[in-house]
């Protein structure tokens, strides 16, 4: 009889615990509240991008946000976020998820990811009246040659990698470093296959000569760490809708 009571006892403290966990997903809180707070910085296009005069936000990562807070059933709350404080953002509680991030092992360390659903490569880019004056990453790797980048961002360390000896010009968003190339303040930014193509189409940048693509890196959506319970839900998710066709219209909605 003593030894029942005692396995009794074991089970409802383990079903206590498990409630406890549960509660305190991420998962259970927006279910609780019918909300689902996104961090997105709305200045990565095609992927999130804000309206100044409307405070809204449209691009692939939005279209994300919506169809899961459709499945869950609750409606989607957009936080600004900017590069340097997005992992932050997550960790502290200020959103539930971020948009579309690179997955990298600094990042790794104090956050968890999603399953990744796309993957972007970097390259360097420039404005055509400036195209002849390089020849590959060598010719960019030299004094002289302002390279800009926004700071927190992957590309920042890149830029660091790759051209060390440059003059590297680093900007705090909302501010990036494909504008100080835009407004002559810089020769040469790097950014992915993704927003490049829309950077050409918009604003004629081209690519620098002879620079193949780098750095391939999956991309996911940032979440908390220790929330098992919600990078789970999120996970299947996204094989969900993997498996019936939605991020492949989505990307070719944005042109990824």
């Amino acid at each position: 009889m003593i030894h029942w009571k005692r396995a009794v006892a074991a089970v409802a403290v383990s079903m206590c615990l498990a409630t406890v966990g549960n509660a305190q997903s991420a998962l259970n809180r927006i279910l609780d509240s019918g909300v689902l707070k996104f961090g997105t910085t709305g200045d990565w296009n095609p992927m999130s991008v804000r309206d100044p005069a409307t405070n809204g936000y449209k691009g692939f990562d939005i279209d994300v946000a919506m169809e899961l807070a459709g499945d869950l059933g609750v409606e989607v709350e957009f936080v600004p976020a900017d590069w340097k404080t997005l992992v932050n953002g997550v960790v502290a509680g200020k959103y539930h998820m971020t948009g579309s991030a690179s997955i990298s092992p600094p990042r790794m360390k104090v956050a968890g990811f999603s399953e990744s659903y796309i993957a972007v490569e970097i390259m360097p880019f420039t404005t055509p009246d400036k195209a002849d004056s390089y020849d590959g990453y060598d010719s960019i790797n030299n004094p002289g040659v302002r390279v800009a980048t926004t700071l927190g961002t992957t590309f920042e360390a890149l830029v660091r990698e790759w051209f060390p000896d440059a003059d590297i010009k680093v900007v705090e968003a909302p501010a990036r470093g494909f504008q100080e190339v835009l407004a002559g303040r810089a020769d040469v930014f790097v950014t992915s296959n993704i927003e490049g193509a829309t950077l050409k189409a918009k604003h004629g940048v081209v690519q620098v000569p002879n620079t193949e693509p780098r750095a391939p890196s999956p991309i996911a959506m940032l979440l908390p760490q220790d929330d098992q319970v919600w990078i789970n839900y999120v996970n299947n998710w996204v094989k969900v809708k993997q498996a019936k066709g939605f991020f492949d219209e989505a990307r070719a909605k944005w042109g990824l």
